[in-house]
């Protein structure tokens, strides 16, 4: 799986090539899922001019390019930090299409010529047939006799078929940061954001936008690249696929507002590509949705989702993960304070335990020193196999934390490996927090992980590794490239296609995402690795607000979320970090191995439920009946939807607000409500009831505390009620 292709790879047909004449032209493509349509007229560049699928007819104005590139002889027009108004966008003129079809997907490639500059354009868009979802990228080839210096290349621009300063629109995107992950909130758009300028006076578009850009390996670590946007009866949906840098956009011109996304750009990335004469370029893979409500578009980005991912068993299996770190270990892992922890996981029905960071440490200070990836012999005296085989025997699969792209400064590693083996900046040896980072197109770099990759599954039998990633060499390195976004670049793809190779050699190994929590977690890591831990968040009380957000990024059977239950815990707090890891794949932690055996048992509880729900979780589509929760919510609610219920997982962080209703049209097709509380299922009932009055579902705390409760509701034909269920 490339980055610039689905999993799906199919023998392709061609349905429909060749030049389109007369002065007005139009290509037509897809199906009654969802059809795109490119126009383009004698003397203009082709743009989008229609998306129509089941509950949207979207018409939408021409005189923005959908091709657009930018060089350093050619800018825009005019002058602005703008993705879009290019001027070989502008110049570029229609020169052939090709649409191709196979039983899983259609394809369609449209290439422009921009004679002057001998950029030859082509973007592709693919379209999965189980989702009205359009992945696309842009291609730019160089016909010409002299090299051209690319600066940015965007994959989508568009119009959006919205005008802020006539009907105000919501923007909905997302920030992050260490511990305190996706973070959503919903921006309205208006004349104040894009104010009315008198542009017409002077016969140019307005030259501001606003923009949201990633710089370097952490892709989600301040701004998100996804989001949506919202007005009337379209919703737009899109996600930047990409491990590194990029950019997106929204802006005003004079027709209406735009999008317009991208990789790396030489303003914001220093990124600049050198393209020879016969040189192509691809850009980084985007994708985009329309649909007529933000339900229905963030149900399409989840099918598409789900259609892109590389096909892994542990899809099917999903097994319950124990790893021994958060507010448990913390990175200080040995025989005697494993063991025990092992056996309790066993008892409470964990299938995998990871061992997390710190297991090659000897001198008890190991951020510096980390490379070579070999068992302490301190902290295992009769070796790490002795902890593996307890882990085997107990029926559980053996698992290991690793941080594979990064070199200590006093790792033997620095002296070991070739010198341009490591990102560098001007010739001197990138440092980042005393760590050394690995450059993954060098050859010998490659060769050290695969090494370490293959002797500790061949030695341990390790069939999970967690990835994490604790630093961001920023704008890349300049060696071997053109441009230190250029290396960057080149770096990111060739650990996407590093992942492929490991999982190529080993298809059953799980590899978890990691990066500081989920600082990097985008679609072109998620499309390849199983499971994302959503958050390094310690704190029960703030964690609800990231784990109900997660699927808005990743799937719900891949968003990791901690479950941390501790002894000195009350019966309450223990439920509430469970719920916490029952919103996606189930994480365990915490000292099981000093718990009471009624605390054990509400643990156990839990697991189960997280085994039978996880046949479910595949098939589920997320929604948020209280919306998208902001950090101080005192009420958080996520829920994941199938054909034949609705599962709501409710956190009631503020016991001085016990009560909260969901709103009626929440739940529109289901006239009278079953509520079954799932978990837990020992502790104190909650209230749950239809308001007769406003068709409103009702919630009460009545516990007094801090509280959380997994709950499952089903249309049901006699009256409302509230009771406990297995599921």
């Amino acid at each position: 799986m490339t980055e610039t292709s689905l999993r799906l790879d199919e023998s392709m047909s061609t349905r429909r090539v060749g030049q389109v004449e007369g002065t007005e032209a139009a290509i037509t493509w897809g199906d009654e899922t969802l059809t795109l349509e490119v126009s383009w007229r004698a003397g203009e560049a082709p743009w989008l001019s229609a998306v129509r699928s089941r509950d949207v007819d979207l018409k939408l104005a021409a005189g923005l390019p959908l091709i657009q590139v930018l060089t350093a002889s050619y800018g825009r027009r005019p002058a602005s930090d703008r993705l879009a108004h290019t001027s070989i966008g502008a110049d570029a003129r229609y020169l052939r299409h090709e649409a191709t079809e196979s039983a899983s997907e259609l394809r369609l490639e449209l290439t422009v010529r921009h004679p002057e500059s001998g950029v030859e354009a082509t973007m592709t868009f693919i379209r999965p047939r189980t989702s009205p979802v359009v992945r696309s990228f842009l291609t730019v080839l160089n016909t010409g006799d002299s090299t051209i210096v690319l600066t940015a290349v965007p994959s989508f621009t568009s119009y959006l078929g919205f005008d802020s300063r006539m009907h105000p629109w919501s923007l909905v995107h997302g920030r992050s940061d260490w511990l305190a992950e996706s973070r959503w909130e919903s921006v309205e758009v208006t004349d104040t954001v894009f104010p009315a300028l008198g542009e017409e006076l002077t016969g140019h578009n307005p030259r501001g936008e606003l923009s949201f850009v990633s710089t370097g390996t952490w892709s989600t670590g301040k701004h998100l690249p996804v989001a949506s946007a919202q007005c009337r009866e379209s919703v737009w949906m899109w996600q930047i696929e990409h491990n590194g840098a990029w950019r997106w956009e929204i802006g005003h011109d004079t027709v209406g507002d735009y999008l317009s996304l991208s990789g790396p750009t030489h303003a914001d990335n220093g990124w600049l590509r050198r393209l020879k004469p016969n040189e192509s370029f691809a850009s980084v893979p985007v994708a985009f949705a329309v649909a007529g409500s933000f339900a229905g578009v963030v149900a399409n980005m989840t099918s598409y989702r789900r259609a892109s991912r590389l096909l892994h068993s542990d899809q099917e299996r999903a097994p319950v993960i124990f790893n021994d770190y958060m507010n448990t270990l913390n990175g200080d892992p040995t025989t005697e304070k494993l063991l025990p922890l092992v056996d309790a996981a066993a008892t409470v029905g964990a299938e995998i335990f990871c061992i997390d960071a710190g297991w090659y440490d000897n001198d008890g200070d190991w951020w510096d020193s980390v490379g070579e990836w070999h068992p302490s012999t301190i902290r295992f005296p009769r070796g790490l196999v002795e902890v593996i085989d307890r882990i085997r025997a107990l029926g559980m699969t053996p698992g290991l934390w690793l941080e594979p792209e990064v070199v200590g400064v006093r790792s033997p590693l620095v002296a070991e490996l070739p010198s341009d083996a490591f990102f560098s900046l001007a010739g001197e040896r990138l440092v980042e927090h005393h760590r050394h980072h690995l450059d993954l197109r060098h050859p010998a770099a490659r060769a050290h992980l695969d090494g370490v990759i293959d002797r500790l599954i061949t030695e341990f039998g390790i069939g999970y590794f967690k990835f994490d990633y604790n630093i961001n060499p920023g704008m890349g390195t300049d060696e071997h490239a053109d441009s230190a976004g250029d290396g960057l670049l080149g770096h990111n793809r060739a650990h996407l296609d590093w992942l492929e190779s490991v999982l190529g050699r080993h298809p059953d190994l799980i590899l978890e995402n990691c990066a500081s929590g989920a600082m990097r977690s985008d679609w072109a890591m998620m499309s390849r690795l199983q499971l994302q831990s959503t958050s390094d968040q310690q704190e029960p009380l703030l964690y609800p607000p990231i784990a109900a957000s997660a699927p808005l990024t990743v799937l719900p059977e891949q968003a990791a979320n901690w479950a941390y239950p501790q002894p000195s815990m009350t019966d309450e707090e223990i439920a509430f970090t469970l719920v916490t890891g029952l919103a996606g794949r189930f994480f365990l932690s915490g000292h099981l191995d000093q718990m009471t055996p009624e605390q054990i048992e509400l643990v156990t509880d839990a697991v189960q439920v997280a085994k039978a729900m996880r046949g479910r979780l595949p098939e589920s589509t997320p929604f948020w009946p209280l919306g998208l929760p902001r950090w101080n919510d005192p009420w958080v609610c996520l829920g994941l939807a199938t054909p034949d219920d609705s599962v709501l997982l409710l956190w009631n962080r503020d016991s001085s607000s016990p009560s909260v209703s969901i709103p009626a049209e929440m739940f529109d097709s289901l006239p009278t409500v079953r509520a079954e509380t799932i978990f837990p299922r020992s502790l104190t009932s909650w209230e749950i009831v239809r308001n007769v009055e406003s068709g409103a579902i009702d919630i009460h705390n009545p516990t007094g505390s801090a509280s959380a409760r997994l709950v499952r509701l089903t249309a049901d034909g006699g009256p409302t009620q509230n009771q406990h269920s297995n599921l």
